[in-house]
């Protein structure tokens, strides 16, 4: 690599408008990602300017996996100075080799090209069921939000602001408790009672379709239409988990989701219970949706969510097999799949 910097340059560049790193020697500028890391910009502000080499290999602090290798290729800009080079990372040929194999080497024929429609090459594909789930679960990150299909109307549907899920659902919410109230045998008492198993049901709902549904890796058919929809339904969340308008869930297809709650409710309980689980579960669905937005994209409140932020990032970035919770780990602690930054059971 011809381009060559000084540590002192790059120490220059520690603020939010130019944000520079180094990585095994060689330099990134990372300054268009910081809204994109998922810890949050914060993270990579406090080394701005540094050699980050060893923060990225101190799971405790903050969990890193290959897949940050990755991302890193697209803000390679240099390397630091022969003369510079730190001693105890030996820029010889097997270091280059072990680096460039953690740093995710280009393969010459790529999963999927983000600068097309995703939807026909997908239905096109014709990978096998190991390539199509080591792939995608690497995180890739644009500056644009990748189309899905390539009409632009169809495609528009696939899109979904942060706000479009209480602007739907939470009038819904308020109508079936007020249903609740005023029906046969209705009461604060038993609305109470009703909201709040619905949003217990909830969470383990949010469990079961984020364990056994979005994540059915093991049992996928080895076909690409089972590939896309495992990719349609979560796999897309993985492989781009930064996408700000394929994150929460659209109307639709939580509609479609949605028949088995109310048919359960109203097969169980009276009518009064009924309208007010099905009021808490929707209420309980508002919050995953709003808390995985916030966790994604915003810097969290210390209490509480600042935790439940590093579990969920681990969940894309160290082991997508465990840590299903996403509002909680409430369920993870029940069925043993709890996620351990440190490797090991506390």
């Amino acid at each position: 690599m011809s381009v060559t910097f000084k540590r002192e340059q790059v120490q220059e560049h520690c603020s939010r408008s130019s944000c520079w790193v180094i990585v095994q020697n060689k330099v990134y500028d990372v300054t268009s990602f910081l809204n994109d890391h998922p810890g949050g910009s914060e993270f990579l502000l406090e080394f701005a300017g540094t050699d980050i080499t060893s923060v990225l290999n101190d799971g405790v602090y903050h969990v890193h996996s290959e897949a940050t290798y990755d991302v890193l290729i697209e803000y390679l800009i240099g390397q630091v100075d022969q003369d510079d080079m730190r001693q105890d990372q030996p820029d010889d040929n097997k270091s280059n080799e072990e680096t460039d194999k953690k740093m995710g080497t280009r393969r010459d024929e790529e999963f999927l090209d983000l600068r097309k429609p995703l939807f026909p090459q997908l239905w096109n594909a014709t990978y096998s069921k190991e390539y199509y789930l080591e792939q995608v679960h690497r995180p890739r990150y644009t500056p644009y939000t990748v189309p899905y299909f390539g009409n632009p109307y169809l495609d528009l549907l696939s899109k979904t602001n942060w706000f479009i899920v209480p602007t739907v659902w939470l009038p819904f919410v308020a109508y079936q408790l007020w249903t609740s109230l005023h029906s046969i045998n209705g009461s604060i008492h038993v609305a109470s009672q009703g909201f709040a198993s619905g949003i217990l049901f909830w969470t383990l709902l949010e469990y079961t379709l984020h364990r056994f549904l979005f994540h059915v890796d093991d049992l996928l058919p080895d076909h690409p239409i089972a590939f896309l929809l495992h990719f349609t339904l979560h796999g897309i969340h993985h492989h781009m988990p930064m996408d700000r308008l394929r994150l929460v869930m659209p109307p639709a297809l939580a509609v479609i989701l949605s028949v088995p709650v109310f048919k359960l409710a109203h097969g169980l309980f009276y009518p009064a219970f009924a309208y007010a689980f099905i009021a808490g579960a929707f209420f309980g669905y508002v919050c995953y949706d709003l808390i995985h937005y916030y966790l994604h994209h915003a810097k969290v409140l210390k209490v509480y969510f600042a935790d439940l932020k590093r579990y969920h990032v681990a969940h894309h970035y160290k082991n997508y097999s465990s840590g299903f919770g996403v509002t909680s780990k409430l369920w993870d602690y029940v069925f043993d799949t709890v996620l351990y930054l440190d490797d090991k059971k506390q």
